[in-house]
């Protein structure tokens, strides 16, 4: 059991899922430093100096956080659109690097081929005049 459960860490997949997750774990940090230290200050100075993440409503005892609802939608749109700029890019340069070559024009048919399909033509030839 012990072996099976090392070969099975030790695939290629299962390392490239963990580094994937550990990547992507970073760049949640990064861009939710981005949105909240950069981005939503300056919407804020631009919605007259709202705070999206204190927003909110007292329903009896309870507090409804609807900004941070808000934050956490604007954070997803951005990571959206960060993720999509970036696979983006990466098309085009796969685009570039690996431009796909002319077609090449089919090869010439072989004799044999050739004289099969003049036997071909000429039997249809013979049917249709009778």
């Amino acid at each position: 059991m012990w072996k099976e459960f090392r070969d099975f860490l030790s695939r290629g997949n299962v390392l490239d899922l963990a580094v994937a997750v550990i990547l992507g774990v970073a760049f949640g940090a990064i861009v939710t430093s981005l949105v909240n230290d950069i981005i939503m200050p300056l919407v804020g100075i631009v919605l007259g100096g709202i705070d999206f993440s204190s927003l909110m409503v007292q329903v009896g005892t309870a507090q409804v956080k609807y900004g941070s609802f808000i934050q956490a939608l604007v954070n997803f749109a951005i990571i959206a659109f960060v993720v999509f700029m970036i696979i983006r890019t990466i098309n085009k340069i796969q685009a570039r690097v690996s431009k796909p070559a002319p077609a090449a024009a089919p090869p010439a048919p072989s004799a044999d081929v050739i004289l099969l399909t003049e036997i071909r033509d000429l039997l249809k030839d013979r049917v249709r005049g009778f």
